[in-house]
């Protein structure tokens, strides 16, 4: 679709909340505005928090036009638009983009202390009610506007749309995990979940030059994808702290990495970290779990425990350097799932429902 030759309407898919079905609805194509790009969309993948807010695990206000994972071409900049990508590389019109989560002010007090996730006026598309004139604000539609202070990233054309829209999520949180642990070459590292997140961390291990990676599901069957990935060893929860001793001389992992989203694995990442060692809890994102710590043991190991939500702009750009680069060596196209027309976006969430770690597009 060309919003260009829209006749000035385009589709999208509002949801309501849970129970409610998607209704399909075309709105006006907005002319945007000073700061503000048009983009019209090639693909969207459902993520798994789009999944958790389907099934009501998950709140968001309503009604919304979910989807954050996107790829796009660009069709319009709005006046005084920055034409720009976050590597400085000119952008014009038909470029294939793809854009961070969320868009930031970059003058507030979390913004001015490199937390841009956590901007006092933070948008974060396909988490935000519509409003008369931006109803395009999510994935699951044939355009979206994309408001100031959002990071664009220009693709390389060898990054197909399927491959390059989960960047903008769980390759550039993966991203953003490992720039707060810190140099990687010749650590050990643990990795709790083997779904996408914990996949994707196994292969970006590896190419940061990782000694040894461990990985821990406690679904059996995630054993072959996670050591095609790149995995020393798979295990499951109960052998995780025995394998780490026997694979790193008894002292536990220099790294260890939660994407799993259960507080019984952050308990077990805490304690498969060495002495000194570093803890990055990034799967959990809905209250309601607890995690007990023992100060003794936190202050007499010396642990540091990082928690990540989201990510900064530059993490979008390791993403997507990433995937160019090593998004060949490592099977990322077993990750893809089946890919429907916006008018099927009912049978794409539920065809995500019964494939757990696949990325199912929708393409409008």
């Amino acid at each position: 679709m060309n919003t260009e030759r829209s006749g000035g309407r385009a589709l999208a898919a509002v949801f309501s909340g849970h129970g409610h079905p998607f209704q399909l609805e075309t709105f006006p194509v907005p002319a945007p505005g000073p700061g503000e790009v048009l983009v019209d969309i090639t693909c969207s993948t459902i993520c798994g928090s789009d999944l958790h807010t389907w099934h009501g695990r998950r709140q968001e206000p309503v009604p919304c036009i979910l989807g954050h994972e996107i790829v796009g071409r660009i069709v319009a900049f709005g006046p005084n638009t920055l034409r720009f990508d976050l590597r400085g590389e000119p952008l014009r019109e038909g470029d294939r983009i793809t854009w961070t989560l969320a868009a930031s002010c970059g003058e507030c007090f979390f913004c001015r202390r490199a937390l841009p996730q956590k901007c006092e006026q933070l948008f974060k598309y396909g988490h935000s009610a519509i409003a008369a004139g931006r109803e395009f604000s999510g994935g699951f539609a044939e355009c979206c506007l994309l408001t100031r202070g959002t990071g664009i990233v220009k693709l390389p054309d060898e990054l197909s749309d399927s491959l390059a829209a989960p960047a903008n999520c769980a390759v550039a949180t993966v991203a953003a995990a490992f720039r707060l642990a810190g140099p990687i070459e010749g650590a050990s590292v643990s990795i709790l979940g083997c779904g996408v997140l914990g996949l994707t961390a196994v292969a970006m291990a590896r190419e940061l030059g990782a000694a040894e990676v461990i990985t821990c599901d406690l679904d059996p069957t995630r054993a072959d994808a996670s050591r095609s990935f790149g995995s020393d060893l798979f295990c499951e929860p109960a052998d995780l702290l025995s394998d780490l001793r026997d694979l790193t001389n008894g002292r536990g992992a220099d790294l260890t990495m939660e994407f799993s989203g259960s507080s019984a694995a952050v308990s077990a990442a805490l304690a498969a970290t060495r002495t000194g060692g570093i803890a990055v809890i990034a799967g959990t994102t809905t209250p309601g779990g607890s995690v007990a710590i023992d100060p003794n043991e936190l202050v007499r190991r010396m642990l540091t425990i990082r928690g990540l939500h989201n990510y900064a702009p530059q993490d979008l750009v390791s993403a997507v350097d990433f995937l160019a680069k090593a998004g060949s060596r490592f099977p990322f196209h077993s990750l893809g799932g089946s890919s429907f027309p916006l008018a099927e976006i009912t049978q794409a969430f539920e065809t995500a429902t019964s494939s757990p770690g696949r990325r199912v597009a929708i393409t409008p």
